[in-house]
């Protein structure tokens, strides 16, 4: 496939996809970004040696959510009325989350620059967030007349708590850095430069364990959420039989054992 609206580069057990289309600030709302990052999920799910994906953005923005050109002029998925707009909703940009949500290899939002609208909510769709000091971060739909149509109200919440998600959501504020890490939006905030360099230690830093056993605990975290105390220790239970069978674990077994 002959990418013309992202980059994915594969780094041995890394794996960075980057938004590339600066010229419209790495909006989400065209088909074939939309199709190219199914995709670039699809490889990474299907590579049994792939650790960690970094999502970024090129130029100056992670993404500034949608085009809102294409909403005034109503083309695009914004065109036609109330039911093919919702199925333009359900056919288009929805199919990040999914793609995102089918992927077991933790993913890392490496945010270069504002994170705005959907681009929050595609932050908070990764797993961890790392922050260049010149990130922005808005839920800034009701500013345009707008709800999170693209899953926020699913994800910022589960990020932030529903108090402070709701909050961001209804006053329509743009965090800077700093703040967003005060109140748990992002893991990290490192000076803009130092950003891929460090979302690289990060991500070498998860790498270093087994890459199945790594899909197994994010699948876990994830299946466990809303869930009750007894489902999770059942899904715990089966997945842990899993990993006590796997050659992971004999080897990591008999590494702690020659050391005594």
């Amino acid at each position: 496939m002959t990418w013309t609206e992202i980059l994915l580069e594969k780094k041995g057990p890394v794996t960075v996809l980057t938004l590339n289309r600066p010229d419209i600030r790495n909006a989400l709302t065209g088909d074939g970004m939309i199709e190219e990052i199914e995709e670039a999920c699809r490889r990474v799910r299907e590579d049994e040696e792939a650790c960690v994906l970094i999502v970024t953005g090129a130029g100056t923005a992670f993404s500034a959510g949608g085009n809102v050109k294409d909403m005034k002029d109503r083309k695009g998925m914004f065109a036609g009325g109330p039911d093919r707009v919702r199925e333009n909703y359900r056919n288009g940009i929805q199919r990040i989350p999914l793609a995102l949500a089918r992927l077991d290899v933790p993913t890392l939002a490496a945010v270069n620059g504002p994170a705005i609208g959907a681009g929050c909510d595609l932050a908070c769709m990764c797993d961890l967030r790392i922050a260049g000091d010149r990130a922005r971060f808005g839920e800034t739909f009701a500013a345009v007349g707008l709800i999170p149509g693209d899953g926020g109200a699913f994800f910022l919440p589960r990020v932030v708590g529903f108090p402070r998600a709701l909050e961001l959501a209804l006053t329509c504020r743009v965090l800077d850095a700093a703040e967003a890490l005060r109140i748990g939006l992002v893991n990290e905030v490192v000076p803009h430069d130092d950003l891929l360099t460090r979302c690289m230690e990060r991500a070498a830093e998860i790498a270093r364990q087994p890459a199945r056993i790594l899909r197994m605990t994010k699948r876990l975290f994830h299946l466990a959420q809303g869930k009750s105390l007894a489902d999770t220790l059942e899904m715990s239970a089966s997945m842990q039989a899993l990993c006590h069978h796997t050659p992971e674990h004999a080897r990591a077994l008999d590494a702690l054992l020659s050391r005594k």
